[in-house]
């Protein structure tokens, strides 16, 4: 099978592997979108390396055993390998699971966990399923372009009563704008990059502010008469972000740390007992909430559209990190078979 491969120096295309070979719960899955994430940083920091991704939608096409799936199933593909046994997994929590199983021990094969590949394996009760009346692109936003910010709001109850603050407008943080704006909630974006503050502007941020703004703070107190914002969400990892969002949040409000990166000061006494916050951390979602997820999908695809900005042939790899590396873009995807 072709998978997408870094070179090194800025070059990247295709590279051949073997096809993965499905054991026990273990299915073969055929790759039909794959939504691209932070990969583009190992490109830009001349990475080499075959084995990328963690996202996917695609169609069932081998089975080992009978199981959860079958062959002809249009699934989402969940990120991980939990073991699905642990009390995490048992509650919908795989993304936190501490056991997670070793495909290729278990498989015998040497590929199938990249998901820029034409085929990857994925526990059966991993894949989950996709509507008859849902495309492949759209689905594929229930893992990291809306998937995140969703398991963030779902937390926080996020609703048509709150201002909500999302720091960090790349593909995560334009997900979290379709997702607070599906729950009817006034959005207020930071973000420094024009193309993609006019991009959440669009899928329905009221203002976008610039972080590098002295008075950031102040216009968001004027924008909340002087109280704050009731619930915040960073997608940037940024610590600079991360203090604008724990001094931006009203009294009793609660933030939900999405992006990952830098650290910054928290005063237990200043932030937390006195204000009163709720302050957590968000990685995935709980798969009990897939139906609820894909209620969003469905009724949001005209945002979709926007939101997913450019699609490439996976031969075309290269340019696609390329054009992440710039910034100009929402979520992109490639189509591993073209």
């Amino acid at each position: 099978m072709k998978v997408a491969a870094m070179f090194g120096e800025g070059k990247a295309g295709l590279g051949d592997k073997p096809d993965p070979m499905p054991n026990e719960d273990f299915v073969l899955v055929k790759v039909h979108v794959v939504p691209m994430c932070t990969e583009y940083k190992a490109f830009k920091g001349g990475h080499t390396g075959d084995s990328f991704g963690h996202e996917a939608a695609g169609e069932v096409v081998e089975v080992a055993q009978p199981g959860q799936v079958k062959v002809g199933d249009r699934v989402v593909v969940q990120p991980q390998y939990a073991c699905g046994r642990c009390p995490m997994c048992l509650i919908g929590e795989h993304i936190h699971c501490q056991n997670n199983r070793n495909v290729f021990a278990i498989t015998g094969s040497s590929t199938g966990t990249a998901t820029y590949a034409q085929y990857l394996l994925k526990q059966d009760w991993l894949l989950s399923p996709i509507p008859d009346d849902v495309s492949y692109e759209h689905a594929g936003m229930a893992c990291c372009g809306l998937g995140p910010t969703f398991g963030a709001m779902q937390q926080m109850d996020v609703n048509s009563m709150d201002t909500v603050l999302i720091t960090g407008l790349g593909p995560v943080g334009l997900g979290g704008v379709i997702n607070a704006r599906h729950r009817n909630a006034r959005v207020i974006g930071v973000e420094s990059q024009p193309y993609r503050a006019n991009l959440a502007k669009e899928l329905g941020a009221e203002v976008v502010l610039d972080p590098n703004d002295a008075d950031i703070l102040k216009k968001i107190m004027e924008l909340t008469d002087g109280v704050g914002v009731d619930k915040a969400v960073d997608c940037s990892g940024s610590a600079q972000a991360h203090r604008l969002m724990v001094d931006a949040l009203r009294r009793k409000g609660q933030g939900a740390f999405v992006g990952e990166g830098g650290e910054f000061p928290l005063a237990a006494s200043r932030d937390m007992i006195r204000k009163g916050l709720v302050l957590r951390g968000n990685w995935h979602y709980n798969l009990g909430d897939y139906p609820k997820l894909m209620r969003v999908i469905k009724e949001s695809k005209h945002l979709l559209d926007k939101f997913i900005t450019h699609s490439f042939p996976m031969s075309e790899v290269q340019k696609a990190w390329e054009l992440q590396i710039t910034g100009n873009c929402g979520k992109v995807i490639l189509y591993p078979w073209k």
